[in-house]
């Protein structure tokens, strides 16, 4: 007798699809990866944690990412497109309507929508939080989620200067300072609430100083 070979579907059955299962473990495991990095912290989220949390055998992770820092920059990268309709532009786009305040505003209001939002808030403040101690999490922190959009900023700062709006001195890098840091200042520390009269008003005092005019 002949042994079906057990990789061929059964007749009249369709073949598995592995590109929905794969997809379906993929986002079991950013479920799971930023759960525990709240639940437990970062140092104590494990490889094989997140796992057991997502159903998954660990080298089904293992065979898509190196580590567990890998696993929860791409589940981050993932939330943030997730929630980019509801928070505002889309994810890695800067909007050039040709006023560089109202382009700022509508940045940063989105931002503050994100950081208020449950699902991204406690996760991003435990990932942000080890960053601070833990060096080489902190660069990866930068590069792979904070450098993209600081690179949007200073596109639309260029823009501006090219547009005669900034004063063609200034360099960029230092300028969006002005906007991002005392933002993400308030929020890590928890000095003050913020909300978008508040990112409006670090706009208008960053274009406009505090000198009289």
């Amino acid at each position: 007798m002949a042994v079906q070979n057990s990789a061929q579907p059964a007749p009249g059955k369709p073949a598995p699809d592995s590109t929905r299962r794969s997809e379906k473990s993929r986002r079991a495991i950013y479920d799971a990866a930023l759960a525990l990095v709240v639940e437990a912290g970062y140092p104590k989220t494990t490889i094989e944690g997140i796992a057991a949390r997502a159903g998954v055998g660990k080298q089904t992770i293992y065979r898509w990412w190196s580590s567990k820092a890998d696993v929860l920059m791409e589940a981050f990268l993932d939330l943030a497109e997730q929630s980019a309709p509801e928070a505002g532009p889309e994810p890695y786009t800067f909007p050039d309507t040709g006023d560089l305040a109202a382009d700022l505003k509508a940045v940063l209001r989105a931002t503050v929508d994100e950081l208020r939002d449950p699902r991204f808030e406690a996760p991003s403040r435990a990932l942000a939080a080890e960053g601070v101690v833990n060096e080489q999490l902190g660069r990866e922190l930068v590069a792979k989620l904070m450098q993209p959009s600081l690179d949007l900023y200073i596109g639309r700062l260029r823009a501006a200067q090219d547009a005669g709006q900034v004063r063609p001195e200034i360099d960029p890098r230092i300028a969006l300072e002005l906007f991002i840091s005392p933002l993400a200042q308030r929020w890590l520390q928890r000095t003050g609430p913020i909300s978008h009269e508040y990112t409006d008003t670090l706009v208008d005092y960053a274009l406009h100083g505090l000198a009289p005019r």
